[in-house]
């Protein structure tokens, strides 16, 4: 009779983790599906004269997507998540690389330091920032003293000012996992980037960063998704020409009471973030088969 092998402590123990990650995966995912349903439900409904969401089969908040201003905004939020991330990327690269290569036995120190004073509240962080960029802030008053900035700059209520709110936001989620790459990547390939490609530049552009390109990828999805989606940073620091399509769902939700708009918004919001997610896991898919030739 032919003896059945048992399983070994490996396989006993990811079956045990399967089991601990089933109840919190079923609830959180339960939540989810349902909260999109209600949400894609309500975007064909109606609204009573007293302004309350009445489910239904209308086609007219759909419709009102094709509006210019709606297209118009949703192409500043994609173009605000994109700039964004840029940013992010050209700011977290450098700080990331000094910590996994020169960070030596302060490396968690350093990424602590990076990271536990983004724990306070996101709009805590936003009302403070919104004070070192405003037109009395710290900021343009050193600019003035040194003669960059005169009394009509202005950072507050333009585009750059909500970029940097969405910056400074979302940067510790690019520095993590570029960190992560860059600690994971062989050094010796660094050593070998100098005899070939000479300067530490072209050994950074060459090897390092082909290298460590999931981790960036990784980064930039981070920050793109709640980027796209944000409306503090808007309302903070932008004014009627930095509305973000988030501000547009808060407005209909909240102060419009246009449930069936709202709900319209957020789909389309919804589908074009499910779009770059595709976009990042074909990405993702293609590199591992690469890798693993």
């Amino acid at each position: 009779m032919p003896r059945r092998d048992r399983p070994g402590p490996a396989a006993a123990g990811s079956r045990l983790w399967t089991w601990l990650m089933l109840p919190g995966t079923l609830w959180m995912t339960g939540f989810l599906v349902v909260s999109l349903l209600l949400v894609a439900t309500l975007a064909f409904g109606t609204t009573d004269p007293l302004g309350n969401p009445r489910f239904g089969l209308d086609t007219s908040s759909i419709a009102a997507l094709a509006d210019p201003a709606y297209r118009t905004v949703l192409l500043r939020s994609l173009g605000y998540a994109l700039v964004t991330c840029l940013v992010c990327l050209a700011v977290a690269y450098p700080v990331a690389y000094a910590i996994a290569m020169c960070g030596g036995r302060y490396k968690n120190l350093l990424i602590a330091a990076i990271v536990v004073p983004f724990f306070a509240n996101y709009l805590v962080r936003m009302y403070g920032w919104s004070v070192v960029l405003s037109d009395d802030g710290p900021l343009l008053r050193a600019l003035r003293g040194l003669g960059l900035a005169d009394h009509g700059t202005k950072i507050l209520q333009t585009g750059p000012g909500v970029v940097a709110g969405l910056v400074y936001g979302f940067v510790v989620f690019m520095v993590i996992p570029l960190y992560a790459a860059l600690e994971r990547m062989d050094t010796s390939l660094i050593e070998a980037g100098r005899d070939l490609y000479g300067g530490p530049l072209r050994t950074f552009l060459f090897v390092t960063v082909p290298a460590t390109r999931q981790g960036a990828a990784a980064g930039c999805v981070l920050v793109f998704l709640p980027a796209m989606g944000d409306f503090v940073s808007a309302q903070l620091m932008g004014g009627p020409d930095q509305i973000m399509i988030g501000n547009l769902i808060q407005d209909k939700f909240f102060q419009g009471q246009n449930w069936p708009l709202g709900s319209a918004l957020t789909m389309l919001l919804m589908a074009v973030l499910f779009l770059g997610m595709l976009g990042y896991l074909r990405r993702t898919r293609k590199d591992e088969a690469e890798a693993a030739r």
